[in-house]
């Protein structure tokens, strides 16, 4: 034992290196850079600007292999990242070799189109979404009527470009070709319109993408309430790295206008709810990513001023702009 206690006296600047070491490279393999996903936003908007609707590219840091939430706008997004030299490659290449799949949250064309329009060029890969969603598409466009069946099921003859992956609530699902998983969570978008949330995970760290959504004492629902439930732990733990969550409307949109979209308001309100399980301190380190602002010009910035000016807790609120990469 003494001998030990020499070896350690006369050593002991070595050993702290190497207990330095030691922990730099474990804080390292764990989050290489001090973040764990990247986003590149292809759409950010709601309604009218068809060059810039809801869809977002997410990958882990280090990888080139992304899963596509939503596609409202596509391949106009990845051109308008491309000239910002977040790819290096061309855009046909990012369509078809990047994105690796998509998560529609709902139906609705300005969180579809992308996909659909492009098709005929995509490479084949999975649609994961709901039965509820899924079916939209099934029953909608990809009909022979409205579109090519490029998918697999539905409307003969099939091309087999697309499968669908039927996602079930709170199962957690691999994103084929990447290295995460996905857990998806029911959400209401107006009267008996299902959306959904994606808890996106990589290793031990989490982002969650909300599609279109009502608060729940408009929708008359728990649907929020049951996802804040679900990820407060996440946020305690510190393991959720973002939200992407809509603000659609000014305060001021009265509520039988909402067509289950939030405002500023009522954003703030389920913030709130959400802080109370998590624990304001933790849910205030957590990017609130604002997406599908119907507001242009003058009237983006006017919107934009109205969440600074609700948001009294000081939460992180984050404005994405299409084609710029975001780390969390």
């Amino acid at each position: 034992m003494y001998a030990v206690v020499q070896f350690m006296v006369k050593n002991s600047g070595i050993l702290l290196f190497c207990f330095f070491i030691f922990c730099l490279a474990g804080v390292q393999a764990q989050s290489p850079n001090g973040h764990s996903f990247k986003v590149v936003p292809l759409g950010v908007k709601g309604g009218l600007d068809e060059s810039n609707l809801s869809s977002y590219m997410i990958a882990p840091t280090g990888s080139d292999d992304f899963i596509c939430a939503d596609a409202g706008t596509v391949r106009h997004g990845i051109d308008v990242a491309v000239a910002s030299k977040v790819f290096k490659g061309s855009a046909d290449a990012v369509l078809k070799e990047n994105i690796k799949g998509y998560l529609i949250s709902h139906g609705h064309l300005d969180h579809v189109a992308g996909l659909i329009m492009n098709s005929p060029e995509d490479s084949k890969k999975n649609i994961y979404a709901l039965p509820s969603v899924a079916a939209v598409l099934k029953d909608k466009y990809f009909t022979w009527q409205a579109w090519a069946n490029f998918t697999n099921e539905g409307d003969l003859p099939h091309l087999d470009k697309y499968s669908y992956v039927y996602l079930k609530e709170k199962e957690k699902v691999a994103l084929a070709g990447t290295q995460m998983q996905v857990l998806a969570f029911p959400l209401s978008h107006g009267p008996s319109y299902e959306s959904t949330a994606f808890l996106i995970s990589h290793e031990s760290d989490c982002l969650l993408y909300l599609g279109d959504t009502g608060a729940d004492q408009i929708e008359k629902s728990d649907r929020l309430q049951q996802l804040w439930t679900a990820i407060a732990p996440f946020i305690k733990d510190h393991q959720l790295k973002a939200i992407f969550i809509e603000t659609s409307f000014f305060d001021k949109q009265p509520e039988k206008l909402l067509f289950g979209h939030l405002t500023p308001h009522l954003l703030m309100q389920e913030l709130q709810k959400l802080a109370e399980l998590s624990g304001l301190d933790n849910l205030k380190q957590v990017p609130i990513v604002i997406t599908h602002m119907k507001a242009f010009g003058a009237a983006e910035q006017e919107l934009v001023s109205e969440l600074k000016k609700d948001n009294q807790q000081g939460f992180k609120l984050v404005y994405p702009v299409q084609g710029k990469i975001l780390l969390f």
